[in-house]
């Protein structure tokens, strides 16, 4: 099983959420409500996904000042999406995040202007654009990156390396799931 999530560590700065709290830190069959009683494995899912939400909104704007100073913590995602998959449409973008197309414009024409990314026309259809990294945005968003894998590198350093890899697995699961549900739904 996995370390449980405390919930005063919620709004702790990113270093101590990084940390955790030592002795406190227990590993548990499940989730617990705030009051001590078992929650359902789907109750339990949900609390720890809404603390995880919670957690990454506090650090999203402080890995994308690593960025950039001037980078809203929504485009971080953006960029790393466009570094895994260089040439990527405006519109792929939308779908892969779930927002409006205007919204993803609104953000490349931001990172555009910030020098991060730049847009070329697309050779297979002349009315859309393929998003590269430029060098400087590649470079910052390399750095960036690598502050992040650190503090994960030491807030579980007292994982095995295949309970991280089980965890990226069931997140990366949890994920495709949600999206095939939303679909469908």
């Amino acid at each position: 099983m996995f370390p449980s999530t405390d919930r005063s560590s919620a709004d702790a700065p990113d270093d101590q959420v990084a940390a955790g709290n030592g002795a406190d830190d227990a590993v548990a069959d499940g989730a617990v409500a705030d009051d001590g009683t078992d929650l359902g494995p789907f109750e339990g899912l949900e609390r720890e996904i809404r603390l995880l939400i919670r957690r990454a909104q506090s650090s999203g704007t402080t890995i994308a000042r690593r960025v950039h100073p001037e980078l809203d913590a929504s485009a971080y995602p953006l960029l790393a999406h466009v570094a895994e998959r260089p040439g990527a449409r405006g519109s792929d973008l939308a779908t892969f995040f779930g927002v409006g197309r205007a919204t993803v414009s609104r953000q490349l024409s931001r990172l555009a202007e910030l020098g991060l990314v730049e847009r070329t026309v697309d050779p297979e259809d002349s009315r859309g654009q393929r998003i590269t990294l430029t060098p400087d945005g590649a470079a910052r968003l390399d750095r960036a990156r690598s502050s992040r894998v650190a503090m994960l590198e030491g807030a579980l350093a007292t994982w095995e390396t295949e309970e991280v890899s089980q965890l990226a697995r069931l997140l990366n699961r949890y994920s495709a799931d949600i999206v095939a549900w939303k679909q469908s739904h």
